[in-house]
């Protein structure tokens, strides 16, 4: 019998509905089943079975417009996931967001990207920088890859993931205890990241996000090892 979709190495049913929650995570604005439907590139008709399927498990909802955005069902199953980690970074994560005035997140590696894990934003009136949880981006661009990078050095990084090009930004971050970047996730935004090493875990990231480069990053780099340094020490 012929091999097809649902009994081939893997089910494509399943994996276009795990794509439709990224595509609708990564969206700035909530999508019309029309480009959800060009984003997946399939017919609008299988994208509405897939909504249909994830609106049931309340991983998908509806605004007033009947455009579609994450669920609250995404929230309980984020929850679990890293629970220590997050428990132990989200204290932390406000003290950096109040005292720097920015957007502070915890990034974890899953293999070529890193993924947002929390985050919180400053509480004030001016602008904010949105990093929501579940945002992923490639693990070669950006302060946090260079951070994980930098955590375990090029040589293990080339044993461990010689698909991804290590960085010689990753051991400069090594030697000065704290990652930069610039202009490479999203345009005019820079980042300052620190490893996060912490038992049982593959290593991740603390980070900040701000605009422009008129910021002195040593201070924040400090704050940042410090606060990396209270999570591991709540998590361990």
């Amino acid at each position: 019998m012929p091999r097809t979709a649902e009994t081939g190495p893997h089910s494509q049913t399943l994996s276009r509905g795990i794509r439709a929650l990224e595509v609708l995570a990564e969206a700035r604005t909530p999508l019309t089943i029309a480009e959800l439907s060009s984003a997946l590139d399939v017919h609008r008709s299988i994208a509405y079975r897939i909504v249909r399927t994830l609106e049931d498990h309340a991983l998908v909802t509806r605004d007033d417009s009947g455009r579609l955005q994450p669920g609250a069902g995404l929230a309980v199953l984020a929850r679990s996931v890293s629970r220590d980690l997050q428990a132990a970074a989200l204290p932390e994560l406000g003290r950096l967001a109040a005292e720097l005035h920015m957007t502070a997140f915890v990034a974890v590696w899953d293999r070529s990207d890193c993924i947002t894990l929390a985050t919180v934003e400053p509480q004030h009136n001016g602008a904010t920088l949105a990093q929501h949880p579940g945002t992923r981006h490639p693990l070669d661009r950006g302060g946090p890859g260079i951070a994980i990078q930098s955590a375990l050095g090029r040589d293990e990084w080339q044993q461990r993931v010689p698909e991804v090009p290590y960085r010689a930004e990753s051991d400069q971050s090594r030697e000065r205890g704290y990652a930069l970047s610039h202009d490479e996730v999203i345009p005019g935004l820079s980042s300052v990241a620190v490893p996060l090493i912490l038992p049982h875990h593959r290593p991740a990231a603390l980070a900040v996000v701000y605009l422009g480069t008129a910021v002195d990053p040593a201070p924040i780099g400090a704050a940042l090892i410090a606060a990396a340094d209270r999570i591991a020490r709540a998590v361990g």
